[in-house]
């Protein structure tokens, strides 16, 4: 494989050579790597197969907080399939392409034959129907998006410029085991086999989350929202100016929305009066949006049509566990 790194980009998925043999059985070629995160960003549901490609000779730089540095020519794929209730279904698989001229996000959508995938820059809707683990059936619109709402989430801000950058590639998110086809082996440390990384300590004193049961509430729900909202909401993020910081090292309770007020009233707000209302979920904004399907309401505002159940769960149990009142 030869990344491209300027225009025009390849119509076709295949064209890419990142899967051997037929493209919906999702196998990897020579030196395309699969790699999985330990708190998944939710897309309506959707599983979500990832690779990652690095030019041969070169490697990503460790860091500990954010995502790392990665060579001019590096390529990220993630296809979205659903497979509850019926055979596995691809709906597009992204493209994150560390280009001449930074990072370039390529949507690529698949036909119904499930045979290849073809660009689409001006993105595109499927109707689509979720089989819950329950029997019921939902329908509802998947959204791929176009290559400036990828922008929206994969956007940062630095001065006048607004890059794109990689999000889930951190020591956090990778620093788990992953069943490999010769066996299951820690990712950070077989990157490093791999020659793919360089730099950092050993896993074991790598920083890590995890989404296990028995951690902590507050460590799991600051994982999940970090994940879900923190792109945007962060100081370099497009919502900056909300003053609401989701991270999961940020300590000020106002800044994450503790007896915050929105810097907007009104709809977005559902007339409630602080982001986050010690105890009290039903009276935060940040719950409401959260729990919202309406378009101009819900929040994270683009990825997803349906609700997150587990998460709205694991956030309104934290919220009901935060000591403390507003005045």
């Amino acid at each position: 494989m030869r990344a491209r790194l300027l225009p025009p980009f390849p119509e076709r998925l295949s064209e890419w050579n990142l899967l051997s043999g037929r493209l919906a059985e999702l196998r990897p070629n020579a030196r395309v790597v699969p790699y999985d995160v330990e708190v998944p960003l939710f897309s309506d549901h959707a599983g979500k197969f990832r690779t990652v490609w690095l030019p041969p000779g070169s490697a990503s730089e460790y860091r500990d907080s954010g995502a790392f540095e990665f060579p001019l020519g590096t390529v990220f794929s993630k296809t979205f399939y659903y497979d509850a209730g019926g055979p596995r279904r691809l709906v597009e698989t992204r493209l994150l392409l560390r280009g001449s001229e930074g990072w370039i996000a390529l949507p690529y959508v698949w036909d119904a034959e499930q045979r290849e995938a073809t660009l689409q820059v001006a993105g595109e809707e499927r109707q689509l129907e979720w089989a819950a683990a329950d029997g019921t059936r939902q329908p509802f619109t998947y959204l791929v998006p176009n290559t400036d709402q990828c922008a929206g989430c994969h956007v940062a801000l630095r001065g006048r410029e607004r890059p794109l950058r990689p999000l889930g590639p951190t020591a956090r998110q990778l620093n788990i085991d992953f069943a490999y086809a010769d066996g299951r082996r820690n990712q950070l440390g077989h990157w490093r086999e791999l020659g793919l990384l360089r730099g950092g300590p050993a896993p074991e004193a790598a920083p890590r989350w995890s989404a296990l049961p028995q951690v902590p509430l507050a460590q799991r729900a600051r994982a999940y929202l970090d994940v879900q909202c923190a792109h945007c909401h962060s100081p370099d993020g497009p919502a900056n100016s909300s003053g609401l910081y989701l991270g999961y090292d940020e300590e000020a309770p106002g800044r994450i929305g503790v007896c915050k007020p929105p810097v907007a009233a009104g709809r977005g707000s559902g007339n409630r009066a602080y982001d986050i209302v010690p105890g009290q979920p039903e009276a935060s904004i940040l719950f409401y949006r959260m729990e919202s399907r309406e378009p101009d309401v819900m929040m994270p505002e683009l990825g997803r049509s349906l609700r997150d159940d587990a998460g709205l769960a694991l956030v309104r149990d934290w919220i009901a566990a935060l000591p403390g009142r507003c005045s």
